[in-house]
This record gives C-alpha cells, structure tokens and sequence, in this order.
C-alpha cells in the first residue's frame, strides 16, 4: 500500500503510480527498440517456411507439425534463460527468481507460440486447434524449461559481455525461434493455405511475437525482481 508520504519528490505521484508508470515507459521502450528484431525475425521465419511447405502434402505437414515442437523447445531454453538473467540483473533472491524463470517464460511462450496463432486462425474463420505442449509433451518441455534456468543463472554469474551478446545475438534469436514456432503452428493446426494470407499473417505475427517476447526478456522479471523494492 502507498500513502502520501510516499509521494515521488519531482512529480508529486505516489511511490506505487511513480512505478507503475516506469514500468509503462520500460515497456513501450523496449517494444520500439526491439520492433525491428521482431520485423525481420518474422519475415525470415515466413521466407523458412515457405520453403519447406512448398510441397502441400501430408508428410509435410507432419513435418511442420515436428518441427513446430522443436522450435517451441528451444524458444523455451531461449525465455528461460532471458528471464532469469533479467531478473538476476536486480535481485538475488533466490526463491522469486525460480519462480519467475519457471512461470513467466512458460506463460509467454505458451502465448506467443501456441494461443495467439490460434487466436489469428480463428480470425480468418479457420477450425483451428489449440494445442499445449505442457499438457501434451510435459516431460519434454520440462528439461528445456529448467536448462534455460540454469543457463541464465551461470550466464549472470560470469563476466560475459552481455550487452553486446545479450541484446544483439540472443535476443534475435529468441525472437525467430518464437517466430518460427508460430508460423509453424499456423501451418500444422489448420492454416494451409496462409500464403494466400501472407500480409495478414505477417501484420499479425510481428505482435504476436514481439509483445510476449518482450514481456518475457525484460519487463515482468524486472517488475518481480524490484516487487519488494
């Protein structure tokens, strides 16, 4: 709870709204800077799949079906590892930092890779499936899961260039594994023929992958890692 006495000393807002509204700058900040990441993430993952579904037939659909799981595994170990190296970035308490790298990237990539394709094909008045790889694949997604964790705490705790390494390289890829992962779902759960939708799915994939992405790498650990704060 916030009172009055905790009124921020330059603009007069309480310390609760004077957080609440860096957290909101925080977001549409790192949304800009990473829209372009997301554009061409996306429309390289387009230019992938297009290739490997050239061919309309069942096996490759089976394919992407396949290949749609390996891509939502590694964005998994890709979340995961942001999370936790975020969050270690602002605090050291242990038992919220598991959590946190359990159950946001979790949430985030469940949302990116699977619920909102799923949302996009219903829009275009597709039957599409929906399908959850934690109620599916549970003991596959686990040791993803939880080697990302690891992997953003040893990454946190060596000197690793991080700026460089972290918002170039790794956060590119985490975006076109999660672009990957969400074209392929199109393609496997009902959208066959979205090439000749491709605007759309490009318009809408570009926010389907950059908002969880962005939430997931930076915006939720940092608010759980300053909470107490």
């Amino acid at each position: 709870m916030c009172s009055h006495e905790d009124q921020h000393p330059k603009t007069g807002m309480d310390a609760c709204d004077h957080q609440s509204h860096e957290q909101c700058n925080i977001f549409v900040e790192e949304v800009q800077g990473h829209m372009p990441y997301a554009i061409f993430s996306v429309a390289f993952a387009l230019a992938l799949v297009s290739i490997l579904t050239a061919s309309d037939t069942v096996s490759m659909r089976h394919v992407t079906y396949k290949l749609f799981h390996n891509f939502h595994y590694i964005h998994l170990l890709f979340a995961a590892t942001g999370t936790v190296l975020t969050f270690r970035r602002f605090s050291n308490n242990k038992i919220l930092g598991i959590l946190t790298g359990f159950f946001v990237p979790a949430t985030f990539c469940t949302i990116s890779d699977a619920f909102l394709p799923y949302l996009g094909g219903r829009l275009v008045h597709l039957d599409m499936e929906l399908h959850w790889c934690f109620i599916s694949h549970l003991d596959t997604v686990l040791p993803f899961l939880f080697i990302g964790m690891l992997n953003g705490w040893l990454m946190s705790r060596h000197n690793i260039n991080r700026l460089t390494f972290y918002s170039f390289g790794f956060h590119f890829m985490h975006i076109f594994v999660s672009s990957m992962a969400a074209v392929l779902y199109l393609v496997s759960f009902g959208f066959y023929d979205w090439w000749n939708k491709m605007g759309f799915v490009f318009a809408y994939l570009i926010i389907a992958v950059l908002i969880p992405c962005t939430l997931s790498d930076i915006v939720v650990p940092m608010f759980f890692a300053r909470i107490k704060k």
